[in-house]
């Protein structure tokens, strides 16, 4: 069920209220103080977009496996763009592109009863409506950008959450290597050289891969070396936002 909601702190915190049970989405219409990755706020003009919490009880999957359930909510999104001829890509690890530019993030916790996941919260924004962006945004893009018309905001939600469960059914149903082929296919940047800021700052030059199934990005450096990088060790750097003089993007 879908509940819309006017104004929360964000939608992921009301999530965690027990009334809310598996297979629920909360909508809200404006967040106080929602919440992205790498400790970023999500801000949302009311009205344009969507952001919304998933609620969703994966008790079969062990912690260890937790990324194809990144993987999942990634993929709906993906699914769902691409129904209105929009085609996008999953920068690693949630985020999702049209271009070099982002066009949705999400934002997954998870409780855990013992070795496997209890409670998961994919907290989801995109942007559909919006056509004007903060000029201290890096590199915002909407739907209506991308395809050059607006939306009906309840009926693209109700697609996402469709495909969503779509993708959770295939995670339920034991489809683990579609969900990782699927993913691999989607990944922004697949098989192109691009720079890169490891965690110490330094820039190197590398190819993605993949990913591993528990969630590291593979990059084969420019000596042809492959590394594996994990959550906040590895940083993308976009042409014309933020790649450093003398390093040409290609």
């Amino acid at each position: 069920m879908i509940y819309h909601i006017q104004q929360t702190t964000s939608t992921n915190d009301e999530a965690r209220d027990a009334r809310y049970r598996h297979g629920d989405v909360v909508w809200a219409e404006w967040q106080s103080a929602g919440r992205g990755q790498r400790g970023h706020s999500w801000l949302c003009p009311e009205g344009l977009n969507v952001t919304y919490s998933a609620i969703l009880e994966p008790t079969f999957l062990p912690a260890t496996e937790q990324f194809l359930f990144t993987e999942v909510a990634a993929l709906s999104v993906v699914d769902t763009l691409g129904e209105y001829g929009i085609e996008a890509r999953i920068k690693w690890t949630n985020d999702i592109y049209v271009g070099d530019r982002k066009c949705a993030g999400m934002l997954i916790e998870h409780d855990l009863r013992g070795a496997n996941l209890a409670r998961s919260i994919a907290g989801i924004g995109v942007n559909i409506n919006q056509t004007e962006f903060d000029p201290s945004l890096p590199n915002p893009t909407s739907m209506a950008l991308a395809s050059g018309r607006t939306f009906d905001r309840r009926e693209v939600l109700e697609r996402l959450v469709d495909r969503l469960m779509a993708r959770y059914a295939q995670l339920e149903a034991g489809e683990r290597e579609t969900l990782q082929r699927d993913y691999h296919e989607r990944m922004y940047r697949l098989g192109t050289c691009h720079p890169f800021r490891l965690a110490d700052g330094s820039i190197v030059r590398a190819t993605v891969e993949g990913v591993r199934p528990t969630g590291e990005l593979q990059l084969r450096h420019d000596d042809g070396t492959l590394h594996e990088y994990l959550f906040r060790q590895v940083e993308f750097l976009i042409e014309g936002r933020d790649t450093p003089a003398g390093t040409p993007a290609r």
